[in-house]
């Protein structure tokens, strides 16, 4: 760590939050530890956090400091190790018409209504479905790090657009959200193959997935990229999966 990050990231301060119910589990509530103040927090500074488990959400970096639950384990895939298995790969053959188009944090109505459509069909009644252009754009457009919007369309139709981070040792996949009523799609599977080939052509040697939780059927898909790790008592290891 250079001095000038190290100088950044000892100014920081953290807090725990209240406890509130839990997003993942039922029955269940959380809490979180945040990074303050956003505004030392700039791309090295945050490329360390997401190395300690930290996440972000619009200008808010967190990560999961629940009192008596550690179901929430960060994980990443190396690049260099991962091989795409039988569905996977029949999702890449299934979407190799999406044209893929790489951009910076614009806000574009079409992404604004396509992210409002996902949100009522896979989110209903989580409060997201509810969103504002202003909510949207506190989420998904405002990044003290560097970030960019990947946009999949087919004939000019916007299908799916992903939230990435760039960092240090890789990318983080922030966000991701895709037309819901397109039967028998793989968005989302084709979406982190395209980030993991993405990362190899940056030459970054990680996809950071943000966390796993194995008893939310939301989260523990990422345990289906092999191989991947997961963050155990501030050590990156292999994620142990029967």
């Amino acid at each position: 760590m250079n001095d000038s990050l190290r100088t950044r990231t000892s100014q920081l301060q953290f807090y725990t939050t209240a406890t509130y119910e839990c997003s993942y589990l039922d029955h269940q509530v959380a809490r979180s530890q945040v990074a303050v103040p956003a505004e030392l927090i700039d791309g090295h500074a945050y490329s360390q956090l997401v190395q300690h488990g930290f996440r972000r959400s619009g200008l808010f970096v967190y990560r999961p400091w629940c009192d008596h639950c550690k179901a929430c384990v960060p994980v990443r895939l190396p690049v260099a190790l991962f091989k795409p298995d039988r569905t996977q790969r029949r999702a890449l053959k299934r979407h190799a018409d999406l044209q893929v188009r790489v951009m910076g944090l614009e806000y574009l109505e079409s992404h604004y209504l396509l992210y409002q459509r996902y949100q009522v069909a896979r989110h209903a009644g989580g409060g997201m479905d509810q969103d504002n252009r202003e909510q949207y754009q506190n989420f998904i457009l405002k990044s003290n790090v560097s970030s960019f919007l990947a946009e999949f369309s087919i004939n000019n139709e916007v299908q799916m657009v992903s939230l990435i981070d760039q960092l240090d040792d890789g990318i983080s996949s922030v966000y991701t959200f895709y037309n819901p009523d397109m039967p028998n799609s793989s968005f989302g599977v084709f979406n982190i193959l395209w980030q993991i080939s993405l990362a190899g052509e940056m030459q970054l040697p990680y996809v950071y997935l943000g966390y796993w939780i194995d008893q939310c059927r939301k989260m523990a898909y990422k345990a289906r990229y092999k191989p991947i790790e997961g963050l155990f008592n501030g050590r990156w290891q292999p994620l142990p999966i029967e």
